[in-house]
């Protein structure tokens, strides 16, 4: 049985395009965490996030995630906050194979300020930005592994988490 191999990072970090290019890859089954909350309320983050607020989509993102995290053998595209959940983030440390996908701050911001399909990100301020960037690296800094994404395309990157994950 092998373990999950679960992306995590800032939003517009590319957990689910570079999920996508791995599954192709692997063969693997790919989880987006934040299609499956989607799919199952029938409704887009941002809407949820104003119709519902942040506290009710946090619940069911944990939901979903740790029934997800239950499976192995998967790839899992985690949402840019579900890590900063204690229950998801011990679950992932100590079951799978956890990979940071780590941009500079200037790389993530003006990704970030350029979507409005990001709730938390899209109102917030350069510094703010930067400042909720700086809080969840601390989070995110947690994660077995850490690949740096600046340099390379998203073949490199994808290649760069096979060598780590088939170790």
């Amino acid at each position: 049985m092998k373990k999950n191999l679960v992306l995590l990072g800032m939003s517009g970090s590319g957990k689910s395009s570079i999920g996508l290019l791995l599954a192709k890859v692997t063969g693997l089954k790919l989880y987006d965490i934040d299609r499956l909350i989607e799919k199952e309320l029938d409704l887009k983050i941002a809407t949820i996030f104003e119709t519902k607020g942040e506290v009710f989509f946090r619940k069911l993102e944990e939901k979903i995630t740790l029934n997800i995290l239950k499976m192995s053998n998967n790839i899992i595209a985690l949402g840019g906050g579900a890590f900063l959940s204690e229950k998801i983030r011990s679950r992932i440390l100590k079951n799978d194979c956890s990979i940071w996908l780590k941009w500079e701050k200037n790389t993530l911001i003006s990704r970030l300020t350029k979507s409005k399909k990001r709730p938390i990100t899209y109102n917030l301020k350069r510094k703010d930005l930067i400042n909720l960037i700086d809080n969840r690296s601390k989070i995110y800094s947690l994660s077995e592994f850490k690949v740096n994404c600046d340099k390379m395309n998203k073949n490199e990157i994808v290649k760069k988490i096979l060598e780590i994950y088939e170790k």
